[in-house]
């Protein structure tokens, strides 16, 4: 039988795992996908705990189509963000990026 515990366990690796893809990665298009990942980390924690704490409603779902839709107009502006400066720059490397300061 598969409980709360096995959902919150997945959800905290998964969230782990994209805290030090962003923090490790130097690619913007990696932390890019590392902030995605921790994204889905939290829909899964919505909806298992929509499911076992209030089975009856269906709030746990719908928090999780915003965050879902907030992440698609994040990686939209993200990607526009890389190709412009992979455009002016010839590098998407994030540490050597000091174009925003100015």
């Amino acid at each position: 039988m598969i409980t709360v515990n096995h959902y919150v366990l997945l959800s905290a690796a998964l969230f782990a795992i994209g805290i030090y893809g962003v923090v490790a990665r130097r690619n913007a298009v990696g932390v890019l996908m590392c902030v995605e990942l921790m994204l889905n980390a939290v829909n899964i924690n919505m909806i298992a705990f929509a499911r076992y704490v209030t089975p009856a409603r269906v709030t746990g779902q719908v928090f999780a189509v915003f965050i879902i839709t907030v992440a698609a107009a994040e990686v939209a502006i993200g990607l526009a963000l890389v190709i412009n400066l992979y455009r002016n720059m010839n590098k998407i490397n994030v540490d050597e990026v000091n174009l925003m300061k100015w």
